[in-house]
């Protein structure tokens, strides 16, 4: 297998997904600020999207969108399990990694993107800067949302980690980088992100 990586909150879901798996795979680094994702010949042999990450298998085929590519990955590496080794811890790990997809990555890559980051996208697809105030805010009332809920327990979908937790962590994780800090009064969050943030796989490499 090979791995189109770049810079970006989505591919490092897929990274720090496989460093919690313990898996190693060739990679190629696409250049996403020269546009090279949005030319010949990543946007016709890879993803004629224009998006990464993507992940190339052993028989050619490609996968694009990070949840698909951990779901294969779950499958091709069962263990350790983070999304789930039974039909119910499936379905409550998809759930939650719905919920904070919707609710706090969306927003916070959108805001980012007509605000901080349309210099680099306005280009490339529909921005509306006028929303971008808007967007993050929303984000903010995603991460006031989910900060009662977890109070009581040490990851997003429950007692172990998950790609909840994985896809959750790499987006704010972004975000204190380009001006969308977490909420200080999500004390919860907080402290699940800062958990987060000294695991093995979130360190530099």
């Amino acid at each position: 297998m090979k791995f189109y990586n770049s810079v970006g909150p989505n591919p490092r879901v897929v990274k720090l997904f496989m460093a919690e798996k313990g898996i190693e795979m060739p990679e190629v680094m696409v250049d996403l600020r020269d546009g090279e994702n949005r030319r010949a010949p990543y946007n016709v042999d890879v993803n004629p999207a224009g998006q990464t990450p993507a992940l190339e298998l052993d028989d050619g085929t490609i996968l694009c969108e990070v949840t698909a590519i951990c779901e294969y990955l779950e499958e091709r590496f069962p263990d350790p399990a983070l999304i789930g080794s039974t039909p119910e811890a499936r379905a409550n790990t998809r759930m939650w990694t719905r919920r904070v997809d919707l609710k706090i990555c969306e927003p916070l890559t959108n805001g980012f993107r007509f605000a901080e980051g349309l210099p680099l996208f306005e280009s490339r697809l529909r921005c509306l800067p006028e929303a971008a105030a808007g967007l993050k805010e929303t984000a903010q009332d995603g991460i006031r949302w989910l900060d009662p809920l977890i109070a009581d327990r040490g990851f997003i979908a429950g007692d172990a980690l998950s790609l909840a937790d994985v896809m959750l962590f790499a987006f704010l994780d972004f975000g204190t980088t380009v001006g969308q800090p977490i909420d200080a009064a999500a004390k919860n969050v907080q402290r699940w992100y800062e958990r987060m943030k000294s695991r093995p796989s979130a360190q530099p490499t």
